[in-house]
C-alpha cells in the first residue's frame, strides 16, 4: 500500500516542522516561557483564519479570548476543575459568541468590520470590569483550580508544554484540512472577490459566518489554555489595547498561512520577551520591523522564505 504523498508533503510536514520547532525552542529556552508561545501561537491561527483566509480584518479578537478564559473557569468549575472540560467550554462559549456577533459582523466590511468588532470588545471589557465584577473580581482576576489529566500533572512545566502542544498540533492539522477543503477554497474565493462567489449562486455571509465562529472559538480556545497556564484569569484577557499584538504577529509571519501565522506568533513572542529585557521601548523596535515588512516584504517572513525556495529551485 503506498503512502499518500501528498498528505506527506502537506498535512503532515507541517506538524513535524512545528514539532520540531518548539522542540527546539524548549530545550534553547524553557517549557514554562514556551508554552506561552505554544498558545500565543493557537490564538494568532485562529485569528489568521478570519484575516488571511477570509480577507476581514478585526480588532476586536481580545472579546473571544477573553471569554474562552471566563467562561471555560466558570462552567467547567460546574463539573469539577477538569481542564479538558474547561478547554471545551472555553472553545464553546466563544464560538457561541461569535455566532451572535458574527450575524451583525459579516454584514459590515473594511473599516466598519474592524471598529465594529472593537466596539463589541471594548462593551465586553466593560462588563467584566463594573457589571460583572462580584464574579469576574475585576482586575484581581479568578484563580484557575488545575487538576491532573491522567497521568499529566499540569502543575508541572514539562508536563503542561506538551499537553499545549499536542493542541497546538491538533488545531493546526484540523484547519489544515480546513483550509484545503471546498470550504477554505470558497472562503478564500470570498477574500479575493466576494461579488463574484455570490454571482456563482453562494451566500457569502452565511459561509462567513461560520468562519468568523470558528475563529472565535479557536481564540477562545486559548484564552481557557492561558487560564490554565498563568493559574488565573484577570480582565487583561480581553483588554482591547492587546489586539494589536494578533495583528502585528500575522503580519510578521505572513498572513493567509498557516505556518506564516505560527512563525509570526514565535517571532513576536521572541521580541516581547527578550528584546523587552534590553530595549525599554521595545515597541519602537517592533515598528521598526513591522515598516521593513510592510515595505519590503509585504508577505511576512514565511511568504519571503517560499518564494526565495521556489526561486532557488527554479535554478
Amino acid at each position: 500500500m503506498r503512502l499518500n504523498e501528498g498528505i506527506l508533503s502537506g498535512h503532515w510536514m507541517k506538524l513535524v516542522l512545528v514539532l520540531g520547532i518548539f522542540l527546539l525552542l524548549a530545550y534553547l529556552v524553557t517549557p514554562f516561557r514556551v508554552a506561552d508561545y505554544i498558545i500565543f501561537c493557537i490564538f494568532v491561527l485562529g485569528f489568521d483564519l478570519l484575516y488571511g483566509h477570509m480577507g476581514k480584518l478585526s480588532f476586536g479578537h481580545m472579546l473571544y479570548l477573553g471569554t474562552g478564559a471566563y467562561f471555560g473557569l466558570f462552567l467547567g468549575n460546574l463539573i469539577g476543575h477538569n481542564p479538558l472540560s474547561i478547554l471545551l467550554f472555553g472553545f464553546l462559549s466563544a464560538f457561541l459568541l461569535g455566532l451572535l456577533v458574527g450575524s451583525i459582523a459579516v454584514r459590515t466590511s473594511e473599516a466598519a468590520f474592524a471598529l465594529i468588532n472593537l466596539a463589541f470588545n471594548q462593551v465586553g471589557y466593560f462588563l467584566v470590569l463594573v457589571p460583572l465584577n462580584p464574579w469576574t473580581r475585576g482586575d484581581d482576576g479568578l484563580p484557575v483550580p488545575i487538576l491532573n489529566v491522567g497521568p499529566i500533572d499540569l502543575n508541572v512545566p514539562v508536563h503542561r508544554f506538551f499537553f499545549f502542544l499536542v493542541f497546538l498540533l491538533l488545531v493546526l492539522y484540523v484547519l489544515s484540512r480546513l483550509i484545503d477543503s471546498p470550504f477554505g477554497l470558497l472562503m478564500h474565493a470570498i477574500r479575493d472577490n466576494e461579488l463574484r462567489v455570490n454571482f456563482l449562486g453562494y451566500d457569502a455571509l452565511r459561509y462567513q459566518w461560520v468562519n468568523f465562529a470558528i475563529s472565535a472559538g479557536i481564540a477562545g480556545l486559548a484564552g481557557a489554555m492561558f487560564g490554565l497556564n498563568y493559574g488565573y484569569v484577570t480582565p487583561s484577557f480581553m483588554d482591547p489595547h492587546r489586539n494589536v499584538e494578533v495583528v502585528f504577529a500575522s503580519l510578521i509571519g505572513g498572513s493567509g498561512n498557516l505556518l506564516g501565522a505560527v512563525l509570526g506568533g514565535i517571532v513576536y513572542m521572541l521580541i516581547s520577551n527578550f528584546i523587552a529585557d534590553i530595549i525599554v521601548r521595545w515597541e519602537l523596535f517592533l515598528g521598526v520591523i513591522l515598516l521593513i515588512l510592510v515595505f519590503r516584504f509585504p508577505r511576512g517572513i514565511w511568504g519571503f522564505v517560499s518564494r526565495f525556495s521556489q526561486g532557488r529551485n527554479r535554478t
